[in-house]
């Protein structure tokens, strides 16, 4: 099996209590916006492209929400998601990706908890644990 890392971003409005999220056409799901790292990418940086790609959006990742491991043998790859908690410090939402984007949505914790099950404990429990995320010693 092959190793993959996919970064994931939990972007939550605080004022409207809604998170984003981003349809993808290939699975026809939902999920946060993220994607696989590239070979020689840093984690924080691969979570910025993937953001912007598939929503316009500009972030700033924060805290590391969680670490998920999976053996995908549809596609024979071995895959560690990294959840990052981010901000939005610029841009509009507008899909760059149209080959895998079909659409994003801003939603409440409960029907993201809906959207996607995977996340046993819920989205809630993600925000509550965030903890620093660092590169070579330096916390980002």
């Amino acid at each position: 099996m092959e190793r993959v890392d996919v970064v994931y971003a939990l972007i939550f409005d605080e004022i409207e209590a809604k998170m984003l999220m981003v349809k993808n056409i290939k699975h026809d799901d939902w999920t946060m916006p993220g994607g696989m790292v590239e070979a020689g990418e840093v984690l924080s940086e691969a979570v910025v492209r993937e953001v912007k790609e598939e929503t316009g959006l500009t972030i700033e990742p924060e805290g590391l929400l969680a670490v998920n491991e999976a053996f995908m043998e549809k596609y024979n790859h071995h895959a560690i998601f990294f959840t990052f908690e981010a901000m939005v410090v610029g841009g509009d939402i507008a899909i760059q990706d149209t080959e895998t984007i079909a659409d994003t949505a801003w939603v409440s914790i409960d029907e993201a908890d809906k959207r996607m099950p995977y996340h046993e404990a819920g989205i809630r429990s993600l925000l509550e644990r965030a903890v620093p995320y660092a590169f070579q010693g330096v916390e980002k």
